[in-house]
């Protein structure tokens, strides 16, 4: 059981708060390249706590500015692409990407003090159909080589999921893979259908998880067996610090891909749950690419089934489709899980067993790494030497023989990293 304190530490991501300078320390996805095309209107954003405005200059570079005009406050997501920057159409202050008052006009040349404004202003680097921003103090450390990030076009897909509740319990929920059983238990074809759903889920005779701190974060580990059976199933997932997880997706076997869930905290209460999934031996089919892009799912990518509606929950197909009668979503019904908890989880109050080591193990991570950064220190995963910025990252769903150690197995996975 947590306390107050450490739970508040986990959570709490605004400026200047402990969990948000550990945020700031690594890049993070502000936007999808679609919602800020060439030519396109400034992109009001919210991340960790503060308000910006995304946008492309007309030259296509990418600025990250503070939203409100340094001269009066004025919100800049309404300006002009002009003259090399962002005007503000109030009084027509012009900042370039870089924060630099270009031009004050009505001001004798230009503005005289024009050079001593520093509006607030972030890097941005655009990768996988996502732009990414590093908020934190000093040089950038190096973009990190995540093998998804950096996929062909066709081989990857990304898309973004609003969430009305605290970024941690959304990432712990990856995490969690004692659920699975449960949460996502379904029939999928007209044959099974014929049949009811098991009142337990799908929770085998045995299951056992475990949890391995690795350099870059935790590697959740869940492990069924059937008794007499001379294999088992094993489950992977990659916590990596500070805030996503690398799960086995719609790809299937590890070998061939992954998926990641990237939980950005918006505010405490709210946050965009980025998925990115690739594959490394073909592109993604469509139905594989459209998962993330689900339209008829999604409105301003929020998702229509919501609290407001109980998640159009259908209590008639619980006992022939879907478990949960929540459908087919499995974002969907992680959605409803997390948003459960309550804008914040209060951890005080639960109870966790043997299933949730990892979930346990991740926390005290998170918590070692905000130390050190308030001890003066680069967290874990913060990468500028580029002989280490390579990133083993796992992810599986597989059955694997009796006589194979699952240790020698993520050694076989580790091997087809591709960068």
């Amino acid at each position: 059981m947590m306390t107050r304190e450490e739970n508040d530490l986990l959570t709490q991501t605004g400026p200047g708060t402990p969990c948000g300078e550990l945020m700031r320390r690594y890049w993070q996805p502000v936007a999808l390249s679609d919602e800020i095309p060439p030519g396109g209107a400034p992109l009001p954003v919210k991340i960790l706590g503060e308000e910006l405005v995304l946008f492309r200059d007309d030259q296509r570079r990418l600025g990250l500015l503070g939203l409100h005009c340094s001269h009066r406050g004025a919100d800049l997501s309404y300006g002009r692409l002009e003259d090399g920057g962002l005007r503000c159409i109030y009084h027509g202050w012009l900042y370039d990407i870089y924060g630099h008052c270009l031009d004050q006009p009505g001001e004798p040349g230009g503005g005289e003090h024009k050079d001593d404004i520093r509006h607030p202003a972030y890097p941005c680097v655009e990768k996988a159909g996502a732009i990414f921003t590093y908020m934190g103090p000093g040089e950038p450390p190096l973009f990190p080589n995540y093998e998804f990030l950096h996929a062909p076009k066709e081989f990857a897909a990304v898309g973004k999921y609003f969430h009305e509740c605290n970024y941690l319990q959304a990432n712990e929920g990856n995490i969690d893979l004692s659920h699975l059983t449960f949460l996502h238990y379904m029939h999928r074809t007209p044959e099974e259908t014929q049949n009811e759903l098991r009142p337990r889920g799908a929770a085998p005779e045995i299951e056992e998880a475990d949890a391995v701190i690795m350099e870059q974060g935790v590697r959740s580990l869940k492990f069924r067996r059937e008794s007499g059976s001379n294999e088992y199933h094993l489950y992977i997932t990659d916590f990596v610090l500070p805030n996503f997880t690398a799960h086995w997706g719609n790809i299937g076997s590890g070998r061939l891909g992954y998926s990641v869930n990237w939980h950005v905290p918006i505010d405490d209460t709210h946050h965009w749950k980025y998925m990115f999934s690739f594959r490394r031996d073909q592109p993604l089919e469509t139905s594989q690419s459209r998962r993330w892009r689900p339209s008829d799912e999604l409105e301003n990518f929020k998702f229509i089934r919501d609290k407001s509606n109980r998640y159009l929950q259908d209590r008639k197909a619980m006992a022939r489709d879907v478990y949960t009668g929540l459908g087919y979503s499995f974002p969907l019904h992680d959605c409803w899980a997390t948003e459960g908890q309550g804008p914040v989880q209060d951890r005080t109050r639960e109870h966790v067993v043997s299933m949730d080591r990892a979930v346990v193990v991740s926390r005290k991570v998170l918590l070692s790494a905000i130390q050190a950064v308030q001890e003066g220190r680069d967290p874990p995963n913060v990468v500028r030497d580029p002989q280490s910025n390579h990133f083993p990252i796992l992810a599986t769903d597989e059955v694997v023989p009796s006589s194979q150690d699952w240790r020698d197995y993520c050694k076989e996975l580790e091997a087809l990293v591709t960068v």
